[in-house]
């Protein structure tokens, strides 16, 4: 099995540039995106505020529902996206950014911005986030390389062990310094406060998806292990490094912007890998599709589910996810 992803990965010299194209857009994949775009288009109209019989409806419109549903569609494939990288890199299919601390590194970050600049742009605080999720992602993976664990069901609890111990840290700084406003907005993931101004800079996942399509097969490699990737030319250790900085760049992206998405990376790809297997360039636009479609769902629930009033797009996640994070432990468990 291992070998035929290893042929997959290099290419054989027969292979042509459209098979990927026929690959990806099958009548399955069409189908999922129809899907999402009217989920999308949902989404544009579910909302209390009455659009049709306002005078500024347009108006309000383009200024939030347009916003909002081009946020959510943005987030669900960042946070999908980095949950696959992650999961490629470490070689389980059980952790993503909720479940290796780099989520509540973000948040850590988030608050040493507020501590050292009182009145922080968004820009500042996307810095300080995604500095904050390089380094302890960088620190996560440091562990699992130095410390060989029998078992990846540890992996994944290790991980959060160290989110609560960082969100700790986190809730103690705004307690002391009488941030814990802005710590329970973070907590809190939302697309309630979105609109024009305010989400533009999660259009700078895009280009952080094309830099994954780009170092698809590399990134596929380094999964594989560091000895089969060195003994196929690949510098597992910049691959990684590489790796790290587009899902910290991601995660701290979203969590300046949105907030804390639990469990969106571990249910998407683990969904994607459980049908189609572990080739990240033709799974790519899978997790992208149907991490948008997971989201926009998700928030058009919690708009609904009380309305007038709005849940938190994070409960929904939250709950959904650690569902299956259960039933995906005990199938591993299983399998043993």
């Amino acid at each position: 099995m291992r070998k035929n992803q290893i042929n997959k990965m290099t290419g054989a010299e027969n292979s042509q540039p459209q098979n990927c194209s026929n690959k990806t857009w099958t009548k399955s994949f069409t189908l999922a995106v129809i899907c999402v775009l009217m989920l999308g288009i949902i989404s544009l109209f579910t909302g209390v505020y009455d659009i049709k019989g306002q005078e500024d409806g347009l108006q309000m419109f383009f200024i939030t529902r347009v916003p909002r549903t081009a946020a959510l569609m943005l987030t669900g494939a960042a946070m999908s996206m980095a949950g696959l990288v992650t999961q490629l890199i470490t070689q389980n299919r059980m952790v993503e950014p909720t479940t290796t601390g780099t989520i509540e590194w973000a948040g850590l970050g988030l608050v040493f911005v507020y501590l050292v600049i009182p009145a922080p742009t968004l820009m500042q605080r996307m810095a300080g986030a995604i500095l904050f999720s390089f380094v302890g992602t960088m620190i996560f993976f440091l562990f699992l390389r130095k410390v060989k664990l029998r078992s990846s069901l540890i992996v994944p609890i290790i991980g959060m062990m160290l989110g609560a111990v960082i969100s700790s840290i986190s809730t103690f700084i705004g307690l002391l310094f009488q941030m814990t406003q802005s710590i329970q907005t973070w907590f809190v993931g939302s697309f309630a406060p979105v609109q024009i101004g305010r989400y533009e800079y999660l259009w700078l996942i895009v280009i952080i998806n094309i830099i994954i399509f780009f170092y698809a097969d590399r990134l596929t490699l380094a999964g594989l292990g560091e000895d089969v990737a060195t003994s196929l030319g690949v510098n597992y250790n910049k691959i990684v490094i590489l790796g790290t900085g587009l899902i910290s760049a991601a995660v701290g992206i979203v969590a300046a912007v949105i907030g804390n998405l639990p469990f969106l990376g571990l249910i998407v790809p683990n969904i994607v890998s459980m049908y189609r297997g572990d080739d990240l360039k033709s799974n790519l636009p899978w997790v992208c599709v149907l991490g948008m479609g997971a989201i926009t769902l998700c928030d058009i629930i919690s708009r609904t589910l009380i309305m007038p009033f709005e849940v938190p797009v994070s409960l929904i996640l939250g709950t959904v996810g650690a569902v299956i994070f259960i039933v995906i432990l005990l199938k591993q468990r299983k399998l043993r």
